[in-house]
C-alpha cells in the first residue's frame, strides 16, 4: 500500500450558473471525469452536490503524487481544453476554488454516500485534525476520513482553463469525513463546526465516482 504522504489530491469547490445544471452534468459525466482518469497518475475521482454549506458542488481527484498535477500530460490537457470544457469554464462555473494538496492522513476502510468537508483558509493544526479524525472513525456511522494539506500555490502553473474561469480561490487545508447516512453527516458537521470555529463546513451527497480499476 502506498504511503499516504505520497498521494496527491485535487480539491475543487464551485457553484453552477442557474439554469445550466444539465450542461454541467453532461460535461462532467460524459467527458470530464473519463478524460481526467485517462491522464497518467490519476487514480480516482468523485463528484458531490451540496446539502448545506457555502458552495453548490465539490469534487476531488486522488493522484499517485502531487507531482501528477504539474506533469506534462496533465498540463497539456489543461492548456488545450475541449470545446465543451471551454464553455463550462467560461460560462457555467462560478466561484471556483481549486487547490492542489497532499493527502497526509487517511483513516477508515470505506467510502461513504455522504461527505463533510471542513475547509481552512489558514494552515490548520494538523495534530488537532488527526485527533478529531481518530475519534470520528471509531463511530460505525463514519466510513472514513482524510486530511489534505495544500501545496504552495506559487509552485502551481496558471493553466488556460484557470484563465477561462478568471482565476481560482485556494484553501490551505481540508478535513473530509465520509458517512453512511445524511443524518450522520449533518451531526458530524455540527460537531466539527464547534471544534473548528471560523472554518467553511459543507455537507454533500455523492453524485458519481470513478476509479482507474473501473475503466
Amino acid at each position: 500500500m502506498q504511503d499516504n504522504s505520497q498521494l496527491g489530491i485535487l480539491a475543487i469547490f464551485n457553484d453552477c450558473r442557474p439554469g445550466r445544471e444539465a450542461e454541467f452534468d453532461a460535461w462532467f459525466q460524459g467527458e470530464h471525469l473519463l478524460e481526467r482518469l485517462a491522464v497518467p497518475g490519476f487514480l480516482y475521482g468523485r463528484r458531490h452536490q451540496a446539502i448545506s454549506g457555502s458552495c453548490g458542488y465539490f469534487n476531488f481527484y486522488l493522484v499517485q503524487s502531487p507531482a501528477v498535477l504539474t506533469s506534462k500530460p496533465y498540463l497539456e490537457r489543461l492548456d488545450n481544453p475541449t470545446p465543451m470544457t471551454k464553455t463550462i469554464m467560461s460560462e457555467v462555473f462560478l466561484n471556483m476554488n481549486r487547490t492542489v494538496c497532499r493527502r497526509t492522513v487517511r483513516k477508515g476502510g470505506f467510502r461513504g454516500a455522504y461527505a463533510v468537508t471542513v475547509r481552512f483558509n489558514a494552515p490548520p493544526d494538523e495534530a488537532a485534525l488527526k485527533a478529531a479524525l481518530d475519534t470520528l472513525v471509531a463511530d460505525t456511522a463514519v466510513a472514513g476520513g482524510e486530511i489534505w494539506i495544500a501545496l504552495d500555490p506559487k509552485d502551481i502553473p496558471v493553466s488556460q482553463e484557470e484563465k477561462l474561469r478568471g482565476g481560482d480561490k485556494k484553501i490551505a487545508g481540508c478535513l473530509m469525513i465520509d458517512t453512511l447516512r445524511q443524518a450522520d453527516a449533518e451531526r458530524v458537521a455540527l460537531e466539527l463546526g464547534r471544534k473548528f470555529k471560523g472554518t467553511d463546513i459543507g455537507v454533500f451527497s455523492v453524485l458519481c465516482q470513478l476509479g482507474r480499476g473501473d475503466l
